[in-house]
């Protein structure tokens, strides 16, 4: 018996000196002391989550040479301008419009959600569009709707901008695409 006390005793005793030599007397200052390295982010580079609303002169900012923009709001970036098929495409083709889309010299485009395209509606602009007022986007279709990377069955959801309508039709129908990269996709 006490043969067991004894090796019970030292194998507490043992791991008491690794606890106190693991645990540092005090944490020290928690303060950086270099600017963030190239895996590190700093506050204000960490996307957004949805819960701010900024006026347009704020929310968008022009990246990749201009050719996309930065949706402060949701951390989407999107094409700057849109796809201008007259004849608009079936929602396989849109889909692999945008896969294989090189904007700003990069590829990993694809069809937004329908939560992702419709953010994009301002419902107080009464303009040809219903984008926010200020926004940095160009062509943008007043006569087609945009596809969505949502399908139930046959039905495809889109999102028509002159009036901010969000609905499903077949997938067959032609519809235009807007690529955007970025987020969780689908």
């Amino acid at each position: 018996m006490q043969k067991k006390f004894r090796k019970g005793l030292l194998g507490l005793l043992g791991m008491m000196l690794l606890a106190v030599s693991i645990v540092p007397a005090h944490a020290g200052d928690l303060n950086p002391t270099a600017p963030p390295g190239p895996t590190m982010k700093t506050l204000d580079q960490i996307p957004p989550t949805w819960d701010q609303v900024l006026p347009a002169s704020e929310r968008f900012k022009l990246v990749m040479g201009g050719a996309a923009a930065l949706d402060k709001e949701t951390g989407l970036v999107w094409e700057k301008t849109p796809s201008s098929n007259s004849l608009g495409y079936n929602w396989g083709d849109a889909r692999s419009h945008c896969f294989n889309k090189i904007v700003g010299g990069r590829k990993g485009w694809r069809l937004p959600s329908t939560d992702e395209l419709a953010s994009l509606v301002d419902y107080s602009m009464n303009n040809p569009t219903k984008l926010p007022s200020g926004h940095p986007f160009d062509n943008i279709s007043l006569v087609s709707s945009y596809f969505t990377s949502i399908s139930t069955g046959l039905d495809v959801w889109h999102v028509y901008f002159a009036t901010g309508e969000v609905y499903p039709v077949n997938n067959t129908l032609a519809g235009l695409a807007w690529c955007v990269r970025g987020g969780l996709g689908n």
